[in-house]
């Protein structure tokens, strides 16, 4: 049969020898099945899966957190820009409104007194000519036209130094155009 290996010694009685074959036996059936479990192939695959889906979900995970990071990041660079534009505009809204403001007060300087008196009687003339325009319009003029219509008024209202001021403008151009 087999000689025993080189560092064992060989059994002196039989018990001892039943016990080297006990071990012997256990040991081969360890080996038999780590190398079964090495040759099962679909076993091996599942576990390589399971290994490779830990790790992307975990990488998925990181990405996501990565991507809300910049997200976050991105929308309050954009709020601040938003912002600095809003802030920038409102500045050269109130520049324009100073400047027409201006104008409006140097082209009235400049009106002589006899134009000042006509004007202000053609603005009551007007006024009036208005208020009867406006019942006639409420009496006369669909809702919707109408509804349209008040939402232009109150946007003029709403912008009226702008409207004078180019209406001033506009007054100035025609003098000098006549005299010119």
């Amino acid at each position: 049969m087999t000689q025993p290996p080189h560092d064992e010694p060989t059994a002196a009685s039989p018990e001892e020898l039943r016990e080297q074959v006990a071990r012997t036996r256990q040991e081969l059936g360890e080996t038999v099945e780590a190398l079964a479990a090495m040759t099962d192939v679909k076993a091996r695959a599942q576990e390589k899966a399971a290994e490779v889906k830990e790790q992307t979900t975990a990488k998925a995970g990181e990405l996501k957190e990565q991507a809300a990071l910049k997200a976050g990041e991105v929308k309050e660079q954009a709020a601040l820009k938003a912002a600095e534009v809003k802030e920038q505009a409102a500045l050269k809204a109130g520049e324009v409104k100073a400047k027409a403001a201006e104008a409006a007060a140097r082209v009235q300087d400049k009106l002589p007194d006899p134009v000042k008196d006509k004007a202000a009687q053609a603005a009551d003339q007007a006024r009036g000519t208005v208020a009867r325009a406006g019942r006639l319009w409420q009496d006369k003029a669909p809702e919707p036209v109408r509804s349209t219509t008040a939402r232009g008024g109150r946007l003029a209202r709403d912008n009226r130094g702008l409207l004078l001021a180019a209406a001033a403008a506009t007054g100035i151009w025609l003098l000098y155009r006549r005299k010119g």
